[in-house]
């Protein structure tokens, strides 16, 4: 038992002489990595014209359904307004923990309002760009 006890430690010593050697050895070459560089995306006319036609008028209908959901009113199930009801019914009956939580979650979704604008912009323009009829 002694003796694999002290073969262990010998082992881990090699094992971290090695890598403190190795590692300053690592940090001591000063060439840079590459960043990498990534290849155009092709599309054929069918894929392209499949993106333009289903997929795109998709994620703007989702991404319209989602802001409706967020500026909905204390009804709506998912709106910032919906959260802040359950955070006063929570605080009301005494779990100001759980009401804390659906205080920031109610703050993070009304975050989202700023992303999914962003998000609509890019997609109208993509639109502008790539899917114009070819008269």
């Amino acid at each position: 038992m002694g003796r694999s006890r002290g073969m262990a430690w010998g082992t881990a010593a090699v094992v971290l002489v090695s890598g403190l050697v190795g590692g300053t050895a690592a940090a001591a070459d000063p060439t840079p990595t590459p960043t990498p560089s990534y290849a155009p995306i092709t599309m054929s006319a069918e894929e392209s014209q499949r993106l333009c036609a289903e997929v795109l008028p998709k994620l703007i209908s989702r991404r319209e359904k989602l802001a409706t959901r967020i500026n909905g009113g204390a009804e709506v199930k998912g709106s910032v307004a919906w959260l802040k009801a359950r955070a006063v019914k929570q605080r009301a009956k005494g779990h100001e923990k759980v009401a804390a939580q659906l205080d920031k979650r109610a703050e993070r979704r009304a975050g989202r309002l700023e992303q999914l604008s962003k998000i609509k912009g890019e997609l109208e323009a993509f639109k502008t760009k790539h899917c114009q009829v070819v008269k």
